[in-house]
């Protein structure tokens, strides 16, 4: 009885999980539909498969350093008394808006100006859902709660992306072109991204926080500072971001740049996006599953696990020429996806104070959310300059090894409580 009551979720709790399902969609249409969009556009302005690829990779690290000179400033707005909510919701809306605008966007530079735009609204947006954890849910339900949340943000992604890739490969059939197409499905996208964050909006309330203060925007810089000089004699959370930092690097590089390397590889496009659903699909049970061994095994044990995971997944990536390989790559991922993100946010989420949840996720999302600066970068130079996708991608096993390493200082430099109950 005690153990059913545990895995079944308040309203609160559903509510936070279907932000996941919305926003997820915009995941998966950046991790395929978007790539193929920015494809055609730049082979309209003569761009080669590397540039396209490296240009992908750019737009990426872009995004990143905006949103890590950002996310720590507005999320320790965000802990002041009232401000959450209001913050992640003008984050939602740059999102949501920059969505649909990608589609007015008729050459590949103003498209990839658009997309900065909007990935920025949408990491800026996970910094506050994020932080909204600690609110939400009790550190003993963290880990279930937040696998949840991964695990039907895969499956309800499904949801609108089969209806838009249907809308795609059929679109010749009804009378479109395939540009028309993709428009259509990125203002399908944006309303149920917000469509489903609509419940959430309603729900929540800010419970631990700062009182505020007369000068609110000049104290937030003040305990920003006084957290990044002081970040080191926590050695727990230091070591783990910086662990976080390299494999989480990896992961988002993986996920965000996926179809972008089968493109320049040159495998086929319909079967590079079925097997990315795929991946949606298999990532639904599997942080499921993760979710339950949670409650048997601490993060402690199950992150490295993952983390090992995606470093033979890089290894892989070297050999990959074939689409069948591509296939068994997105099963893997699948396997391991939904497990090292939502065990590392509820890993992080138990060892901050929660009245500072929004300035510490803040520099949680500057070390991976939004596909990360350094992964792409190696992926991208890596790319240029040897002329081949495999050792670009393929060098991200660097991330995983040091990731690895440094996760495991962290559990030496502390001990934290895991609910094993």
């Amino acid at each position: 009885m005690e153990q059913n009551k545990k895995f079944s979720l308040t309203g609160l709790e559903r509510a936070w999980i279907l932000y996941d399902v919305g926003n997820s969609a915009f995941v998966l249409l950046v991790a395929t539909l978007i790539p193929i969009f920015f494809n055609a556009l730049a082979e309209e302005g003569g761009l080669s498969s590397v540039e396209y690829l490296a240009y992908w990779g750019y737009a990426a690290s872009a995004v990143t350093i905006i949103t890590a000179v950002l996310s720590p400033i507005l999320g320790t707005l965000a802990d002041t008394r009232g401000f959450k909510k209001p913050i992640f919701i003008l984050c939602l809306v740059v999102g949501v808006a920059g969505c649909c605008a990608m589609g007015l966007a008729k050459t590949w530079l103003p498209f990839l100006l658009i997309f900065v735009f909007a990935k920025v609204g949408f990491s800026g947006s996970l910094v506050f859902y994020d932080s909204m954890l600690s609110d939400v849910t009790t550190p003993d339900r963290m880990d279930v709660v937040s696998s949840r949340g991964y695990a039907w943000g895969y499956i309800g992604s499904c949801v609108p992306f089969v209806v838009c890739l249907a809308l795609v490969l059929g679109s010749g059939a009804i009378g479109l072109s395939q540009m028309t197409a993709l428009n259509i499905a990125l203002f399908i996208t944006a309303a149920w991204w917000l469509a489903m964050t609509l419940p959430l909006l309603k729900t929540y309330r800010q419970l631990h926080y700062v009182e505020v203060e007369k000068h609110a925007i000049r104290q937030s810089f003040a305990r920003i500072g006084h957290t990044l000089r002081h970040l080191h004699e926590d050695k727990q959370v230091f070591w783990f971001l910086l662990a976080f930092f390299c494999y989480i690097d990896g992961v988002y590089t993986i996920i965000d740049m996926a179809t972008a390397y089968g493109t320049a590889l040159g495998l086929d496009t319909t079967g590079l996006l079925l097997a990315l659903l795929v991946t949606q699909i298999v990532a639904f049970p599997s942080a499921l599953i993760f979710g339950r061994l949670s409650a048997k095994y601490p993060s402690t044990t199950l992150i490295p696990v993952c983390i090992a995971a995606y470093a033979g997944i890089a290894l892989f990536a070297f050999f990959l020429t074939q689409q069948w390989q591509f296939w068994v790559l997105a099963f893997v991922v699948g396997m391991f996806q939904g497990g090292v993100q939502a065990l590392s946010r509820s890993h992080f989420a138990k060892i901050i104070p929660p009245e500072k949840s929004g300035e510490y996720f803040g520099l949680f999302d500057i070390c991976g959310k939004g596909a990360s600066f350094l992964g792409t970068m190696i992926v991208s130079v890596g790319s240029q300059l040897t002329g081949s996708a495999n050792v670009g991608v393929g060098s991200l096993i660097v991330l995983f090894v040091v990731g690895f390493v440094l996760f495991r200082v962290s559990c030496k430099a502390g001990v934290i409580t895991d609910s094993v109950t």
